[in-house]
């Protein structure tokens, strides 16, 4: 990990653009800046652990992150996988708690992190904010949510199709820095690599998608929907 040096009218851009700073005033702004600072991180490199102390809210300036948790065997679950502008590690710096999760950067990737204390501190003066911090939350709860529901109804074959079509192209045509084998899809869809080889090439078969090279190539993205929507 790097610290960078960046102007204070650079950070409080990035506040101001950011779902759970929007609307905030001038000083606030300029309180939340000076605690806030600028990381680099290289490909594979940890940006912090589930368990330990809560550094700050994390903003994805640029690069990517995975979010994931380790069960007690050993197998990795992929929670999100997130890009530029997201935002991560809301839950401790609002409830004051350790992180809930593990989170490895993917690639080369610069990370704004807001102080937690300063957080918490504008949490008790400035009750606009904390309006907006509870509904950004609720939002986060309903994902969470429908995310949960997947993996109690959708078999592995119908949550692979919804994934498949909600990655970018050229992700997985394995052309960009972000490209998922199929540990990495078994571990974002909670179960283990063989099953998502078998719901691949159920896929395939379907003539949903074309697997070449261990690329994924989307052949007929009416099949994949249907596929993604087995009780429409």
């Amino acid at each position: 990990m790097m610290h960078l040096k960046i102007d204070s009218s650079e950070k409080i851009k990035t506040l101001r653009s950011n779902l759970f700073f929007q609307g905030l005033g001038e000083e606030s702004l300029k309180t939340l800046a000076a605690s806030t600072t600028l990381r680099r991180f290289e490909r594979g490199e940890i940006l912090f652990w589930e368990g330990d102390a809560c550094a700050g809210l994390h903003i994805i300036q640029k690069g990517s992150v995975k979010l994931f948790r380790v069960s007690p065997l050993g197998r990795q679950h992929i929670i999100r996988v997130l890009q530029e502008g997201d935002t991560c590690n809301e839950v401790p710096v609002f409830d004051g708690g350790e992180n809930p999760v593990n989170v490895e950067a993917l690639e080369e990737t610069t990370v704004w992190v807001v102080d937690a204390g300063a957080v918490q501190s504008l949490m008790r003066t400035d009750p606009e904010f904390m309006r907006k911090t509870i509904q950004n939350l609720s939002r986060m709860m309903r994902h969470l949510v429908n995310l949960v529901s997947e993996m109690a109804f959708y078999q592995v074959t119908h949550r692979l199709a919804r994934l498949i079509g909600e990655i970018p192209p050229e992700e997985l045509r394995g052309e960009s820095p972000t490209r998922w084998t199929q540990d990495q899809l078994a571990a974002r869809l909670g179960t283990v690599r063989e099953v998502v080889a078998r719901s691949l090439r159920e896929l395939e078969r379907s003539g949903a998608i074309n697997v070449e090279n261990r690329r994924i190539l989307i052949k007929d993205n009416e099949v994949l929907q249907q596929w993604a929507r087995p009780w429409n």
